[in-house]
């Protein structure tokens, strides 16, 4: 099959991180151009060592690594071990990492790709704080006309935050980047709490990955056993959301998610409601839509799906 998507994954791996990583990585239809780390569910130092973790978990040694950006664009870099753990991606023990960290700051990479590829031909995967999209549309301006899309996890409106009552984790540590995304022009699909909270991690569908003849599965069943533990508590739900991957599925199956083309935007005056994705879902602000917005997901569908492609990894 010849890859239809080339995409960056920009990331601050985190257990839902991982599993995006390695569903891309098991996709013909996705070409992975290289993966750059942000400072956001931990430090940079951490989250550049998880992605290489995961390549090497997945057996893609020859994946390229980046380090982006080390803090948020204007405020103080928040992170949330309390949910993924002190390394990030708490639960399974996986060996340091032999593949090397390219000594390219992933801030250059990204602008460097696009620019040398045909426009309207890289998408770029996002699925921590927006810090480095942000810098890179600063940095070099010409790239927003070249990127194909921007497909996003972050925000929420309906569900509400996840960190603070009115924002979501990746928005609310740069909500200034995450104005400058969305105020880009760059089309961008938002996959936000109001979709990700659909996507259960329930006993049966963990148990898949359990039983898997791989190293992947039973190490993403032992991620996600730990990482499900902090929304089980808060929610009561019957396992946790698994946010990340759903940007890959929707590159993949588009299908699988209900959606609307609404104006998306972000809050950055108010401490109260910072970080908050302001969505026009019934279009009274007479914006102009920016914004893919996905507000379902058919969960058995995506979870088939990253059953399938998980255990055809190494």
């Amino acid at each position: 099959m010849t890859a239809k998507h080339p995409i960056i994954i920009d990331t601050d791996p985190g257990q839902d991180d991982a599993v995006a990583i390695l569903l891309a990585l098991a996709s013909p239809e996705i070409e992975l151009l290289g993966i750059t780390a942000v400072a956001g569910n931990v430090p940079l130092a951490l989250t550049e060592v998880n992605a290489r973790k995961i390549c090497e978990l997945a057996g893609r040694p020859d994946v390229k690594v980046f380090a982006g950006a080390i803090r948020p664009m204007l405020r103080n870099l928040v992170t949330a071990e309390h949910v993924h753990g002190r390394t990030g991606l708490d639960g399974p023990v996986l060996p340091e990492p032999k593949m090397p960290l390219q000594q390219q700051h992933g801030v250059d990479f990204i602008i460097d790709t696009l620019m040398q590829r045909p426009a309207g031909t890289v998408t770029l995967c996002t699925l921590g704080p927006l810090t480095n999209i942000g810098l890179a549309l600063v940095k070099e301006p010409r790239i927003a006309s070249r990127i194909k899309r921007i497909v996003a996890m972050g925000g929420g409106f309906f569900e509400g935050g996840n960190v603070t009552v009115a924002a979501e984790f990746n928005i609310y540590v740069d909500p200034q980047a995450a104005r400058l995304v969305f105020e880009s022009d760059v089309p961008i699909t938002l996959i936000p709490l109001d979709c990700t909270h659909q996507a259960l991690t329930t006993k049966a569908r963990v148990e898949k990955f359990r039983q898997m003849k791989n190293n992947t599965g039973p190490a993403v069943a032992l991620m996600l056993d730990f990482f499900e533990r902090f929304d089980v508590e808060k929610y009561g739900s019957d396992g946790g959301p698994l946010h990340d991957p759903c940007v890959i599925a929707w590159l993949l199956k588009p299908e699988l998610f209900k959606s609307r083309h609404i104006n998306v935007s972000v809050e950055c005056e108010s401490e109260l409601t910072m970080g908050m994705t302001v969505a026009d879902w019934w279009g009274v602000s007479g914006r102009k839509a920016n914004v893919t917005y996905c507000r379902g997901i058919d969960s058995d569908g995506f979870f088939a799906l990253l059953s399938e492609r998980l255990a055809k990894l190494a």
